[in-house]
């Protein structure tokens, strides 16, 4: 390597050191105020502060979202994009390690500012909103938030390390089936019952279940089951998640689906209504050449990372930064904060992420991230490499 380039990075690990109280501060003040996607105008206030201070230039409210925003420091290109998330889950606070996600990306941005000095191009933190049960980055998407990016990274926290990490496409289904209410003791036979016709969906969906792929996932609720056990329930309702491994096995897999829901309207004579949620995760499509940059960054400080899982886990899920992998390179790493078995989206996954564990892990990563724009900045080899890989990928991947 370089000599420079290395003065540089021994730069930024002593920049995130020297700020890592501040951002653990942070971290846990974010932690300790738990809020809901699109209303984490708490965290929103106290990373832009944090970044106003650093002399990034920042746009409010970006993509009509009140708690989505933009800074930018230098100008220009390359153009490196550092995602940040930092809602809270319903009940469960931080349970999915928001809070050091946010901080990963902002003690990034900060300690690669001298990378920009140095050779030129531009940091640009985006605060996204809203990635559990909504897709914040998905409408960011549509509205052209990631287009102008040569790359983006996002490190969420998990019980491993690894760098290119799968997740599977997803497509929420709102179903409903309208029936006719009767008694249902002195004259059943005039209802239609809405209740069964969900039932029986279920069922049908369970027979499925044995011959979709083992990446697959179908998993729902009921949210309106009837009003009194005595009366044929004319209304049912439910939500449903659907996964698949990318998106045209998701197109076959919802038409499966939905057959499971027609089947039970036409068995039961209740009438159904299907809504499919307009916003989709996509499959996330990793680029390996900026992951392999991350896995030899995390090493260099001292923590080991693997690369890729051979395969799609079974314990693999679903989340926005999908989405922007079909917009721009991307890769979305996992740096570990707790023990394998813990689960995330759990109250011990929500006591991990404010550990010294967890806070520790969150310095590594930013270290890391910081030390890739680097790379990024520093080499437009590196920069090109980068980009056709995404061309290349792309063109596959709408062949």
């Amino acid at each position: 390597m370089d000599n420079n380039i290395e003065k540089l990075k021994q730069t930024i690990i002593r920049q995130v050191n020297s700020e890592s109280s501040r951002l653990k501060a942070l971290a846990v003040r974010i932690h300790d105020n738990p809020e809901p996607g699109l209303q984490e105008y708490k965290a929103c206030e106290w990373l832009t502060q944090f970044l106003t201070e650093q002399s990034f230039t920042l746009e409010r409210g970006i993509c009509d979202m009140p708690t989505a925003f933009r800074a930018v420091y230098g100008k220009g290109k390359p153009a490196v994009g550092l995602l940040a998330e930092y809602d809270a889950l319903p009940g469960l606070g931080h349970a999915c390690g928001h809070n050091l996600i946010c901080t990963i990306a902002i003690g990034a941005a900060i300690a690669a500012k001298a990378a920009v000095d140095r050779y030129g191009g531009s940091i640009i933190v985006i605060g996204t909103p809203a990635e559990e049960n909504y897709g914040g980055k998905i409408v960011m998407a549509r509205k052209g938030a990631f287009t102008n990016l040569d790359a983006a990274m996002l490190v969420h926290p998990d019980v491993v390390d690894i760098a290119a990490v799968p997740a599977i496409a997803c497509q929420q289904m709102n179903v409903e089936f309208f029936g006719k209410a009767a008694h249902a003791s002195s004259n059943p036979a005039a209802g239609i019952n809405a209740l069964d016709a969900m039932i029986l969906s279920f069922n049908n969906i369970n027979a499925l279940r044995q011959h979709i792929q083992s990446t697959a996932r179908i998993h729902g609720i009921i949210t309106d089951g009837g009003r009194a056990a005595n009366i044929v329930p004319d209304h049912c309702a439910g939500e449903f998640y659907v996964r698949a491994a990318d998106d045209a096995s998701l197109d076959e897999l919802l038409q499966k689906v939905l057959n499971c829901f027609i089947s039970a309207g036409l068995a039961t004579g209740a009438r159904i209504e299907y809504k499919p949620d307009p916003l989709r995760y996509a499959s996330m499509t990793s680029n390996m050449t900026l992951a392999r940059l991350y896995v030899d960054n995390m090493k260099a400080i001292g923590r080991e990372v693997s690369l890729f899982e051979s395969k799609i886990p079974l314990n693999v899920g679903s989340t926005d930064m999908g989405n922007v992998s079909q917009v721009t390179a991307a890769i979305h790493p996992m740096v570990a904060i707790a023990p394998k078995g813990i689960s995330p989206h759990s109250p011990e996954f929500a006591a991990a992420a404010a550990s010294e564990t967890g806070l520790n892990g969150m310095c590594d990563a930013a270290k890391a991230v910081a030390m890739t724009v680097v790379d990024l900045l520093c080499n437009a080899e590196t920069m090109k490499k980068v980009r056709e890989e995404f061309k290349q990928t792309r063109l596959q991947e709408n062949k």
